[in-house]
């Protein structure tokens, strides 16, 4: 199994938190009272997601973010707008479409429930 990192991200409610990334293909693999881990995709090349209560959160001054690089970011903007996630330039939860930045990477964001921005980088 190659390296990996798992960004740790808050969450106000666990089961609102799963039923939000199950539109957006996770799925839950391990839940108790203080730890959440969500995973999506074939184990090898699989994204994970580790989340942590946080129930009293303000998500309107959240500052947790992560990147998740893609192979196929197509795909997962085709589940997203799939989803009831809206696009939308506030609020939340909302995304925004690819665009090609500066830096020369393609990059979707995406602000989820809990006020955490995601990245959504495609890969080279």
């Amino acid at each position: 199994m190659p390296d990996i990192a798992t960004p740790n991200l808050p969450s106000r409610n666990f089961d609102a938190t799963a039923a939000f990334y199950a539109q957006l293909g996770f799925e839950c693999a391990y839940k108790d009272g203080g730890w959440m881990i969500l995973h999506r995709g074939p184990a090898g090349s699989r994204l994970v997601l580790e989340f942590f209560p946080y129930p009293d959160l303000d998500p309107y001054s959240s500052s947790f973010s992560a990147c998740l690089r893609l192979d196929d970011l197509p795909a997962m903007m085709a589940q997203i707008e799939a989803s009831d996630v809206p696009q939308r330039h506030k609020d939340m939860p909302r995304f925004s479409a690819p665009k090609m930045e500066a830096s020369g990477l393609t990059i979707a964001y995406m602000v989820d429930i809990d006020g955490t921005l995601i990245r959504l980088i495609q890969n080279d």
